[in-house]
Parts: C-alpha cells; sequence; structure tokens
C-alpha cells in the first residue's frame, strides 16, 4: 500500500470496475429490497442535498446488499418540464431563433438533442459520489415505457371521472405563459405601498359617519377594473345598514354590491375588502361562496384585455354579468399590469379618490423560473379530484403500512390530505407529457391513448380532431415512479420482486407535492394478489435541510453554495469566487460575495475525497433536522481516513509476509486479542440497530469511536509486545485478530467508506484466507452470541491503569519516553491477577521500566498517586522533577489561566456587549470562561499535589 492516502488514485477507476463489472446489479438471494431514487432533474446538478440523500440511500442500499437482501436502488432522472424548455429557449435565442420559429415538433426535437449531448451531468456527478445503482435499468420520465404509464393513468382516471377540465384560478406565470405549481412560486420579501381608494355609495346611501364613500385598501389596485363586490364582516356594526346597498366602481362606471362575508376581518384596515375573484384566491372562495361571478381583465401575458371575460363562480363562460358585458376602458386596453397600476392610480388621486398612499412592506410570490411576480389567473386546466385518491392515501399512514421518519412528518402530511384541493395537472408548456385528449370542432373532448383508438371508440371516421396542446406536470409522471419504472403497466417480474419499495428518502419541503401523489397514484393503480391497495413504499425517511456553517440557507444570491464535488476535488479561492458569482449581475453583490467568500476559503477549500465527504454527511444526519456544515468534520473525517490507511498499513507491514493462521496452526490468543474480539462484536450489534433505526448519525459515531479508539489507540499498540517479544503460538494469534478484525471492520465501514474499504480490503481478503472479487458482496459481520465478558472487563480496567499513569506522566509534564516506576498497593485478588498476567501489556503502554506490589503495611515514597477501584498506583518523584521548579511553573501557569479567565468574565458582565453581541458569539465566550475556569483548578490541583510531596 502506497505510504499516503490518496483519494483521487483510487475512486474514479474503482469505480468505473464496479459499473462495468455489474456488481450493483440486483442478486442477493435474500429477500428483495428497492429504493426508488428521488429522480433529480436532467437539467441539474449535484447539490448538497442531493449528495445527502444519496449518500444515505448508498449507505441503506450496501448494507442490504451485504446483507444478502436481492437488491435494487433503482436510478432515473426527470425531464424537468419548464426548466428544461427554458435551458433549450435560452440557447435558441443565443443563436438568434426561437421555438416558435422552429414550431413544436422541430423544437421537440431540440429538446431531445440537448438531453443526449448535455443531460447527464448529475449522472456522472452520482458516479463520483459512489452510487451503487443499477445503471442498466436506468429511467427517463419521458422515456417510451413511462410515457406509455403516463397515458394509461390519464385515460383509467378520466373514465373513473378522477380527471376533468375546467376553468379554475391557478398560480400562472406571465413571462411563460404557463400554469405553475406552488412549489414553483418563490415568495420575496419587498418594499411596495398600500393604496386607500374611495367607491363612491351608489343611491344616496351614508356611512354612519356620514360619509358618501366606502374606503378600501389594496396593494394591487390594477384588479379593480375586476371587482365584483365590496366585502363586509356581517357583524361588522358600522356597514350591517349597508349590506346589499351598491357602490359606483371608479373608472369602469359600474355597481356593484356591498356584501358580508366572514372573510373579512373586521379589525383590519377599514374593515371593507374589495373581491376580484379572476384575480386572487381568497376573493375567488369568497366570490364561489356567495356566487358572485368573475371577471378576468388580463390577458395571459398580464396585459389589460380590450373586454373583460366573464364567468360563473364556477367557470362557466357569460355574454353578461350582472348587466356587464365586459367592455373595459379603452384607455387601459393593452397596458402591462403594472403601468395600469399607475394610470389607475393617478386617475384616482385626480378625482380626489386617493384617500392615502401607505409604505409596505409585503410578501410577492415570483415564479422561480420566469422570475417575474406571478399573476392568479382563471384559465382552462385539467385537474384530478383528489379527495376521493386522499382517503386510502391518508389511511395507509394512519394504520401503518406507511411510517415516517421521524414520526411528527406525519401530521404535515395529514394536514395536507384532510385539507386537499384539486390538482391542476395541465402546463401551457411543449416539453413534457402531452395530454391524451383530442377536440372536434364543436369542442367535444375525447380521451384516449392515442388518436386512433379515439376515433374507433367514438366512431369519429375522419372528422377533424385535433390535440390539447398541453402537457402535463412533472410532479404527474413522476406520481408514478415507483411502479412506472418497474414495467407497469405489464405485469413484469420485478414489479412482482421490487413493489412495493423498502424506504423512500426524501427532503420534507416535497412531502405533498411528491410523496402524497405518490402515494395516491399507487393505491389507485397497483393491487397485491389479494387485490389490495398497494403501498408505494413501507418507510419515508425525511431529511432536513443542509445549511451553511451559520445555519444560512445555501442559495445563489447569498453566494453561500458548496458544491459537493468541490468538496471532493478541491478548489482554489480564485476558481472559487469565479464559481459563485459567475451569474451575478450586480457589481456591489460581485464584491460582496467575493469579499465573505475569500474570507471564509483565503486559501480555497483543499481535497478530501468522498470517502470523508461521505462518513461527514453521515455523522450529521441527525433525524430529520437542518445540518449545519462543518468544514472542520469533514477535515476530521479525512483524518479519520488517513487513520484507517495508516492502520491498515501497520497490520500488512506485520502480517503480509507471515503466517496469520489462514490455514490453521496453533495459536494463542492474549486478552487484547480477545478483548477486541468482543468489543468488536458488540459494535457490529450497535451499528446494525443503528441504521435499522435510520440513525445514521449513531453509526457513523459507533464506527469512528470503535475504529479510532479501540482498534487504532489501544490495540494496534496492544500487538506491539506480542509481535516484538511472543512466542510463535502467540504471535500467529495476534496476527489472525489483527487481520481478522481488519477485514471485518472493513466490511462493516464499506456502506459508508466504498472506496478506501474497496482498496484495503482487495489487500487484506488474502491474508484472511477470503475469496470474492469485491467486499460490497461480501457478507456484512453479523453478531455472535458469545462474548468474551471476561475479557471486556480485564481489558478495560487494564486500560483505566495505563490511563492513570499517562495522566500522572501529563500532569507531572514528563517526557512520554522516560521509564517509570510503578509502584501498587491494597491489590486485591483480581487486580493482582489483572496486573500479573499483563505485565508486558502494562510496561508497553504506559512505558513502565518496573512494576512493584507494596506489602499491606509499607508506606510508598513521595509519590504521585492515582486510585482504580480500590487499587492504589504510586508514581515515585524522587529524581523525576525538581520540586521547585515545578511549583514556579504551575505558579505562573495560574497566573496566567486566571488573567484570562478574567478577561473573558469581564467581557461577559458586560450588559451593552451581551445586549449587541451575535448569540453565537457569546456563545463562544462562555464555552472560553468554561475551558478557562477548568484550566484553573486543573492546575490548582496539580500544584496541591507537588506542594504535597
Amino acid at each position: 500500500m502506497d505510504k499516503t492516502y490518496s483519494p483521487k488514485d483510487i475512486e474514479e477507476n474503482l469505480y468505473q470496475q464496479w459499473e462495468e463489472k455489474g456488481y450493483f446489479k440486483p442478486s442477493g438471494e435474500g429477500d428483495s429490497y428497492s429504493i426508488m431514487i428521488p429522480p433529480p432533474n436532467v437539467t441539474g446538478s449535484l447539490h448538497m442535498g442531493h449528495a445527502f440523500q444519496h449518500t444515505i440511500m448508498d449507505i441503506l442500499t450496501r448494507y442490504q446488499r451485504m446483507d444478502g437482501s436481492n437488491t435494487l436502488w433503482q436510478v432515473g432522472s426527470d425531464h424537468a418540464g419548464i426548466a428544461t424548455q427554458m435551458v433549450v429557449e435560452r440557447q435558441l435565442a443565443a443563436e438568434g431563433s426561437s421555438r416558435q420559429q422552429l414550431g413544436r415538433d422541430k423544437f421537440i426535437d431540440k429538446v431531445w438533442e440537448w438531453k443526449a449531448e448535455s443531460g447527464g451531468t448529475i449522472t456522472q456527478q452520482m458516479r463520483r459520489l459512489g452510487d451503487s445503482v443499477d445503471w442498466d435499468r436506468e429511467r427517463f420520465t419521458m422515456d417510451e415505457g413511462l410515457s406509455k404509464a403516463v397515458r394509461e393513468v390519464f385515460v383509467q382516471l378520466h373514465k373513473d371521472n378522477l380527471i376533468y377540465r375546467g376553468k379554475r384560478l391557478v398560480n400562472w406565470d406571465p413571462k411563460l405563459q404557463t400554469a405553475i405549481s406552488d412549489l414553483e412560486v418563490e415568495n420575496k420579501e419587498q418594499q411596495g405601498f398600500i393604496w386607500h381608494l374611495r367607491y363612491p355609495l351608489a343611491e344616496g346611501a351614508k356611512t354612519q359617519d356620514g360619509k358618501d364613500y366606502l374606503v378600501v385598501a389594496t396593494t394591487r389596485p390594477e384588479t379593480m377594473l375586476g371587482d365584483i363586490c365590496i366585502a363586509v364582516h356581517p357583524d361588522d356594526e358600522r356597514y350591517r345598514h349597508l349590506v346589499g346597498k351598491q357602490v359606483e366602481l371608479p373608472v369602469v362606471n359600474r355597481r356593484i354590491p356591498i356584501i358580508a362575508d366572514d372573510y373579512v376581518d373586521a379589525e383590519f384596515g377599514t374593515g371593507c375588502v374589495k373581491i376580484t375573484p379572476a384575480h386572487d384566491f381568497n376573493d375567488y372562495e369568497v366570490g364561489k361562496r356567495n356566487q358572485m361571478g368573475m371577471i378576468s381583465v388580463f390577458d395571459d401575458t398580464a396585459t389589460v384585455l380590450a373586454k373583460a371575460g366573464l364567468y360563473t363562480s364556477t367557470g362557466e363562460q357569460l355574454t353578461e354579468l350582472n348587466g356587464f358585458n365586459g367592455e373595459l376602458p379603452e384607455r387601459y386596453a393593452g397596458l402591462d399590469r403594472f403601468d395600469a397600476r399607475k394610470q389607475l392610480i393617478e386617475e384616482f388621486d385626480s378625482n380626489g379618490l386617493l384617500e392615502k398612499t401607505e409604505k409596505h412592506t409585503n410578501k410577492v410570490p415570483y415564479g422561480d423560473r420566469g422570475g417575474v411576480p406571478i399573476e392568479p389567473h382563471l384559465t382552462d386546466q385539467w385537474y384530478v379530484r383528489a379527495a376521493p385518491l386522499a382517503e386510502q392515501a391518508t389511511a395507509a399512514v394512519e394504520d401503518g403500512r406507511i411510517e415516517f421518519v421521524p414520526k411528527q412528518y406525519e401530521n404535515m402530511y395529514f394536514s395536507w390530505m384532510r385539507d386537499i384541493q384539486d390538482w391542476c395537472i395541465s402546463r401551457q408548456l411543449w416539453w413534457g407529457h402531452r395530454i391524451p385528449a383530442w377536440y372536434d370542432n364543436d369542442g367535444n373532448v375525447y380521451v384516449g391513448r392515442n388518436e386512433e383508438e379515439v376515433r374507433q371508440q367514438n366512431n369519429l371516421g375522419d372528422i377533424a380532431l385535433t390535440q390539447d396542446e398541453d402537457v402535463l406536470d412533472t410532479w404527474f409522471s413522476s406520481a408514478l415512479w415507483t411502479f412506472s419504472t418497474l414495467g407497469w403497466p405489464e405485469k413484469t417480474d420485478d414489479l412482482k420482486t421490487f413493489h412495493p419499495t423498502d424506504v423512500l428518502v426524501t427532503g420534507f419541503d416535497i412531502i405533498f407535492f411528491w410523496v402524497a401523489r405518490m402515494i395516491m397514484m399507487t393505491m389507485h393503480f397497483m393491487k397485491d394478489e389479494q387485490g389490495q391497495p398497494q403501498v408505494p413504499f413501507k418507510k419515508v425517511y425525511v431529511t432536513g435541510l443542509i445549511r451553511d456553517e451559520e445555519g444560512q440557507k445555501m442559495s445563489k444570491s447569498k453566494g453561500n453554495v458548496l458544491d459537493p464535488l468541490d468538496m471532493i476535488d478541491g478548489i482554489s479561492a480564485d476558481e472559487l469566487v469565479a464559481k459563485r458569482t459567475a451569474n451575478l449581475m450586480q457589481p456591489k453583490m460581485r464584491e460582496k460575495i467575493e469579499k465573505s467568500t475569500r474570507k471564509q476559503f483565503p486559501e480555497g477549500i483543499s481535497a478530501h475525497g468522498t470517502d470523508a465527504l461521505r462518513f461527514t454527511l453521515t455523522a450529521l444526519a441527525s433525524t430529520g433536522r437542518d445540518i449545519n456544515w462543518d468544514m472542520k468534520r469533514l477535515e476530521g473525517y479525512r483524518n479519520f481516513c488517513n487513520k484507517l490507511w495508516n492502520a491498515s498499513r501497520f497490520v500488512l507491514m506485520n502480517t503480509e509476509q507471515h503466517d496469520c493462521g489462514a490455514k490453521g496452526g496453533d495459536m494463542s490468543l492474549s486478552l487484547a486479542d480477545q478483548w477486541i474480539l468482543a468489543r468488536f462484536n458488540a459494535t457490529v450489534k450497535e451499528f446494525r440497530q443503528a441504521l435499522d433505526n435510520y440513525r445514521f448519525d449513531m453509526a457513523a459515531s459507533i464506527a469512528y469511536e470503535f475504529t479510532w479508539n479501540q482498534f487504532c489507540d489501544w490495540y494496534l499498540e496492544l500487538t506491539k509486545p506480542v509481535l516484538q517479544n511472543g512466542t510463535e503460538v502467540e504471535q500467529r494469534g495476534t496476527r489472525h485478530t489483527l487481520v481478522s478484525v481488519l477485514e471485518q471492520l472493513l466490511r462493516l465501514l464499506h456502506p459508508i467508506t466504498p472506496y478506501i474499504t474497496e482498496t484495503i480490503w482487495q489487500r487484506v481478503k488474502p491474508l484472511a484466507g477470503i475469496g470474492g472479487e469485491t467486499i460490497m458482496l461480501q457478507p456484512f459481520p453479523t453478531v455472535t452470541e458469545s462474548t468474551d465478558v471476561q475479557a471486556m472487563q480485564d481489558m478495560e480496567w487494564l486500560k483505566r491503569v495505563i490511563v492513570a499513569v499517562r495522566n500522572i506522566r501529563g500532569e507531572m509534564d514528563l517526557s512520554p519516553n522516560k521509564s517509570l516506576p510503578l509502584l501498587l498497593s491494597h491489590a486485591d485478588q483480581i487486580a493482582t491477577g489483572r496486573i500479573e498476567q499483563n505485565k508486558n501489556f502494562l510496561a508497553s503502554l504506559a512505558k513502565l521500566d518496573s512494576i512493584e506490589f507494596l506489602a499491606d503495611d509499607q508506606e510508598p515514597p513521595a509519590s504521585m498517586t492515582a486510585l482504580v477501584d480500590n487499587l492504589q498506583l504510586h508514581i515515585p518523584m524522587a529524581g523525576l522533577i525538581d520540586k521547585e521548579a515545578e511549583l514556579k511553573r504551575l505558579t505562573k501557569a495560574i497566573e496566567k489561566a486566571e488573567k484570562d479567565l478574567q478577561r473573558v468574565s469581564g467581557k461577559l458582565s458586560n450588559e451593552n456587549f451581551v445586549s449587541k453581541a451575535p448569540e453565537a458569539v457569546i456563545a463562544k465566550e462562555r464555552e472560553k470562561q468554561k475551558e478557562a475556569e477548568e484550566l484553573v483548578d486543573q492546575l490548582k490541583e496539580q500544584l496541591e499535589k507537588i506542594e504535597a510531596l
């Protein structure tokens, strides 16, 4: 083995070998175990959230594969409708073209070309992470098999009266001119205004205080062109006498009624609210409740129409509404919504109808792709009736067929499912699954798998048919992911073997958008052998977000995004700055991000390798909580990999040219050998329990503690006396134990750190007499029933003796290389036996030149003393230290430590500092105070001991 551990020299070549040899394919003879990867967007690249979730999925997959399960980790990607279409449209724009110029078919061809050339970025990055997915089964939500499944589901849901077309209010992106989901809406806080507008009362009506108008406050005055009524609270005494009367709607000069509705907060503002059902989701519900009808004043680009669309509260088109024919003032027709806003305010002001204008900070919904404010917009869309599907999906979690880990996320799931709204599944895009519906010239709708089926089933002959222009929401196809990827609607062997899947690893933010919809769709279409609804997965493991070191959400606009590949390969400070500022237009923002980046990473980020990154992510994975990224932890786990590498080199150097008992032969196991075997057995039990309970952080801690502290720091040192001075039989026993424990430890660590363990295992396996091509197909370590409890107790006691001697050495500031005499008193029979049988271990690890038992009546000389149970340990100080010099040194050290304590305590007693400093800074100072107090106490204790000599 190379002297230095170098991840880059082993990782990529090793992964290529694994993939080429088909090690990731289902192969075990045990029960099936399957995980479906949340399909990343084909346009995407790996971010820390992916790295986190993929690490967890790979740990589970490798663990189950090694444990004998017939394991499938299904891989695939999502066609990402809006994101992908935007990428290709930007490319066309750069070439001086557009999708409209190309036409639909040629544009779709362009997207497929882009997908073939550039769409696999994330799959290559997944390979760098060590993801052991079966690449031969890779699926894409637009491949032919999944497209067939999507059409089948749409047709069957339509036949079951669970899909319908209707005019409803949706989130509309005026730039992209499509409906978007709530998940694609980003609420941005910005400074705006509230305008207080006067609406004159009709027919001489007056308010209680004698005014002939009502005042409404609005942040969106441009929608007043579509106002349908004014609402007040039914118990509001100020306006009760006006309910049923009317106001004159300024600018458009039509009358609208005053109604009473509980939606209005009588305490907020004036207590009067303008209701515009076609342009506000809350108003939409008020209008529907009161059967008020709707007036739509914007077109698909959020431009004011010359003639408004008029509709009933349920979406049927009207030619007039309450005597209004839809004609809007000519001076507003064709104006952008924000230009119309400006002009309306000016007109209200000039007519004396602008009561006042107030500055107001509010959250404005933006489309995360189009980058412009979304518009609640009344359009014809396709919908899934969600409530009937939600009933059995809710029951599956209630009765435990599906469990959430952690369990509290079930409450989030229930709150959504029990108040579920119909799901808008159509999008006004070209890239995606085109809706399998056709229209004749009379507007009749026909749904079928293809046009030929539609014609045959409806006896349409040669009449002209036009397919619906819209495509399906990306979440529609991904809702079928667990069963469509396994060959449904055919009844394949894969479906029978791997469905339902075992666990879904996902973030809390898509529990409703994806998890719930998968459950609904799967339970409607998948049935078990008894005809009962089948769940898509048995467990849902919900991860938190990966945040930066200060707990901030990572985002490009904040310039705090960390690329997992930079953690693996390293990146210079200049390259990191360039990456973080690449798409920022504002010079001030670029300057700010460059400054913060260079402050945090003055030397850039050094290479740590994949295994160190994976171990860090595993160690931070406390159930369901957000994670603050910690570069120091990453460095620590890189050191862990180095420690494992160096320990393995030590084992190999002491075993490769020797008989390690793989073929038998007499051997004798020392106490240390017996202890490490027993300790490893306990570690395997704890590690398995942690993984089985999805406590990845605990599994990492258990593996780390055994590897670093027990195996490397203790056991390897304990083998040296035997390897140097033991008999042939004793040396064979220790070599056998060294090789056996290391080989099993590598198998234990493999799911977390696959590369380093495979590399070392290939060198260790012949020494252990093991065949097999790869560690990943070796059995995972199992727990043996017989644990040598006595060996564990004896060794742990001896360790305490060694540590006690080391502590005395440290307190006295004695060189680690100086041999010491050890005197023992008050030794009972057990202690005496343990000491006598293990003098070689004690002498070697505590660096002792003699070990002597004192008689019961024998007084020890002036010594430093420690206690292990009833056994007293004495290190005579004669000739070892200069008492006066040591007292002088300690006195000086105490004075310095007390000054440090005084300084930090003064800071924390300063109210001005405590009230203004960030909580993190105060916490750090309190930690310093605690450390200073402990140091002072420790030094004083040492001083007292020296004085007593």
